[in-house]
């Protein structure tokens, strides 16, 4: 696994999905292939100069390994979000021929396939939330052809339906593995079950009637945050392992009131901090509270990964080789990683008076 890069890519396609969705495509050339070469679930960090301020954000890749392998085809989904400066750039902005900086794939919600298995999988979405589920389905439905995939997709109306002909397409390709089910709260369906939001109630409804928890092996879910929260208890309840749900948490951070930019001086109180990246070093003075390991890197000139600056995406993973840090949030790592020294450096404070984190280790 090498440190996450950008490279500059030019635009192939920019395809409306919804009145307030599109996708984008990227011609990646040959030499970038390898690079650039994503797991199904996985997403492409974006970077661009707005009002002359570097911005970033995160959008999950939509196409299938396979359509990737076969031709480079790399695509992801943006949805318009009132108020959302990237977004609101890209739709205004963005046109086949335009070049932009991309990072390479990163991410770790998906499961690793096998072609031996014969697995039932469910994935709970709802909204934009459908564009990296969207990929895991047509991965696995290819790679593994004895598994089944059922989705349960949630929408305001049928015209707020994101990728609705390619997931058509997809339940006509494989009408014996897919299946496909939209709960709908503005627009009523003939079946009641159909009809409202996934709350926990309601995906209680479809894990005891059309997709039953029993048989369910593993379970995706993406979507807002409280139909993501809803489903999560709901196959908890149902008996399915906490270990065989994959939730993925994505947003950009919101501004935190109250919390002023600290200045680092000579009588500030901080640690001592080392980081290394691509195996170089560079000692740093980090304070004990205020900023973190991520934005004293940068502010000093360093390369390094990010991409939300949540706790979300997992881009800043890094390894503490020397001294202790505290995290303010997690959302993505697991206990095994935290245990081996792993942590986000965006959230990351000293506790110990000497830090060195590695962005090397993996």
């Amino acid at each position: 696994m090498a440190t996450p890069q950008f490279h500059s890519l030019r635009i192939r396609e920019v395809r409306p999905e919804t009145a307030d969705a599109v996708t984008v495509s990227f011609e990646v050339p040959l030499e970038l292939r390898a690079a650039f070469r994503f797991t199904q679930g996985q997403f492409v960090t974006l970077k661009t100069k707005i009002d002359g301020e570097e911005t970033r954000r995160s959008y999950s890749i939509c196409v299938g390994v396979t359509d990737y392998d076969r031709d480079g085809e790399l695509r992801i989904g943006i949805k318009r979000v009132r108020g959302g400066r990237f977004s609101n750039f890209a739709f205004d902005t963005l046109q086949p021929g335009h070049t932009i900086d991309v990072m390479t794939p990163d991410g770790r919600f998906f499961t690793h396939l096998n072609a031996d298995h014969a697995k039932r999988y469910v994935a709970f979405s709802g909204g934009s939330g459908i564009t990296p589920v969207l990929a895991i389905i047509k991965s696995t439905l290819d790679f593994e052809p004895r598994s089944r995939f059922a989705l349960v997709y949630g929408n305001r109306t049928v015209d707020s339906i994101m990728f609705s002909e390619e997931l058509k397409d997809l339940k006509n390709r494989f009408m014996n593995r897919f299946s496909l089910y939209h709960v709908l709260s503005d627009d009523i369906q003939e079946v009641e079950l159909f009809n409202g939001v996934l709350d926990q109630k309601k995906c209680t409804e479809f894990l005891n009637t059309v997709t039953p928890a029993g048989e369910i092996d593993e379970a995706f879910i993406c979507g807002p945050g409280p139909m993501m929260d809803a489903a999560e208890l709901a196959l908890i309840a149902g008996g399915i392992p906490p270990a065989n749900i994959h939730v993925e948490r994505f947003g950009s951070p919101l501004p935190q009131a109250g919390v002023s930019v600290v200045e680092i001086t000579a009588d500030t109180p901080a640690a001592d901090l080392e980081i290394v990246i691509d195996g170089k070093r560079r000692k740093l003075r980090l304070p004990y509270e205020g900023v973190s390991v991520l934005d004293v890197g940068l502010k000093a000139g360093l390369a390094l990964p990010y991409a939300c600056k949540g706790g979300v995406c997992c881009t800043c993973r890094a390894k503490v080789l020397e001294g202790e840090v505290k995290m303010d949030k997690n959302y993505t790592l697991e206990q095994a990683e935290i245990d081996d020294g792993f942590v986000l450096t965006c959230q990351c404070h000293p506790v110990s008076d000497r830090v060195v984190v590695s962005y090397d280790e993996f």
